[in-house]
């Protein structure tokens, strides 16, 4: 009689990746625990399948979000043997937040460890590719909630940002600070910061120093006001990213800590009269279309570059450093175009009867971080200026561009005013 183990080793190697990979679809979050016991089925079915780099590549594109990553490098750095190498260092990583190592210092003298380095950029490069595993994997899974909650808050927290403040003295920037500043941001929950808490105030008191001190924390690398092409923090090593070595120079912490200063006032204090940011976390941020953080990979990868060269021909270079870097490619067109929401605009009915108010109702404030546009707002633009869909809404707002309004017309307030342009 056939034994289970030798039925298995005659199955073609097609079927048997198919039958391992279903094994790891019961559970989405966390490693890929059902193939284990078949792996310990028999030494011809591990070494079949151990070394089988595209059933993992499935694996790890059932787990993580992989369509940024295409987006960005490329195929060719996304090959099968990449993410099966990718797979186990990120579960291997993520079981670490999980288990909250190295949030904290375990020497107060001492900074903090090479491996929250490894921690942070890969949880930070998880989100700039999130298109809804990776935030799963990470909150839900990992619960980097309370990880990061004690490397910002905690007295022994590995950002020392208690301890620096408690001697009355300014916090480093860094890279990896700057990194997990943005990944607060990300994950960010107002809900989750009560006003009986009092770690939602020590949080609050806390940004508030990287929000409110635009003299020590820049908004901007190289900083706006500053032309001398040096960088505003220590030059970052290159970090390995799918097994491959990147620069990769994170955006200033000035910007989320002032999104989240501004969250957490408004979640805290009474009678905040004006609209503020609404986090990444919220489910109408989620609707939002795939390319959303494409920009902010954009400016790790390339922002400095060009300052770079320019420092290296100030301090002696050869003229082949102009040779290999990127000029004349800085000038910029903008194209703007002012449109107005008119107090009584026939053309709103699209049958063409006027309306019998005098009075239009222009859009509701939005999300500022959207220009102040109502989530899911949809705006269309025609010859005579821009036809606006607003959520919730069944009217059509007609807005006119300014100056294809007639003398007849000059006279009639102005409800609403947008622009809108494009640069070159």
């Amino acid at each position: 009689m056939t034994t289970a183990p030798s039925a298995l080793n005659a199955i073609p190697q097609e079927v048997l990746e198919h039958i391992a990979f279903f094994s790891t679809n019961d559970t989405f979050l966390g490693p890929p625990s059902g193939l284990i016991p078949l792996l310990l089925t028999s030494r011809s079915i591990y070494s079949r399948l151990s070394s089988d780099h595209h059933l993992y590549a499935r694996i790890y594109a059932f787990k993580f979000d992989i369509s940024p990553v295409i987006r960005r490098i490329g195929s060719n750095s996304t090959v099968p043997s990449a993410l099966a190498a990718e797979l186990p260092k990120r579960f291997q990583i993520l079981k670490r937040i999980r288990d909250r190592l190295y949030s904290l210092l375990e020497d107060d003298d001492e900074d903090d460890h090479p491996m929250s380095h490894d921690l942070i950029f890969l949880a930070y490069s998880m989100m700039l590719e999130n298109e809804g595993k990776n935030e799963r994997q990470l909150r839900d899974y990992a619960k980097i909630d309370p990880w990061l909650r004690d490397y910002w808050f905690h007295e022994r927290g590995a950002s020392r940002v208690v301890d620096y403040l408690s001697m009355e003295g300014w916090v480093p920037e860094t890279p990896f600070r700057s990194m997990a500043m943005w990944l607060f941001w990300f994950i960010l929950r107002p809900n989750d910061h009560p006003k009986d808490n009092q770690e939602s105030w020590k949080a609050l008191n806390i940004f508030k120093v990287f929000a409110l001190a635009a003299h020590k924390y820049e908004l901007t690398n190289p900083a706006w006001h500053q032309f001398v092409p040096e960088p505003r923090i220590p030059k970052m090593d290159y970090i390995e990213y799918l097994s491959q070595k990147r620069r990769f120079v994170p955006p200033p912490l000035a910007t989320p800590a002032i999104l989240s200063f501004l969250t957490l006032v408004n979640e805290l204090t009474e009678g905040v009269g004006y609209t503020t940011p609404v986090p990444p976390s919220h489910p109408s941020s989620l609707q939002q279309e795939k390319l959303e953080w494409e920009c902010e990979w954009q400016r790790c990868v390339i922002v400095g570059q060009e300052f770079t060269a320019y420092a290296a021909l100030l301090a002696g270079g050869d003229p082949h450093v102009i040779q290999e870097s990127m000029v004349v490619r800085h000038r910029q067109t903008w194209k703007l175009h002012e449109h107005h929401l008119l107090a009584f605009d026939a053309s709103r009915s699209d049958s063409g009867i006027g309306l019998d108010s005098d009075s239009v109702e222009p859009l509701p404030s939005g999300d500022p971080l959207r220009s102040y546009f109502p989530t899911g707002t949809q705006i269309c633009e025609i010859e005579a200026g821009i036809v606006v869909r607003a959520p919730n809404r069944n009217d059509v707002l007609r807005y006119q561009r300014a100056s294809s309004i007639g003398e007849e017309r000059q006279g009639v307030p102005v409800q609403d005013i947008i622009i809108t342009g494009e640069v070159r």
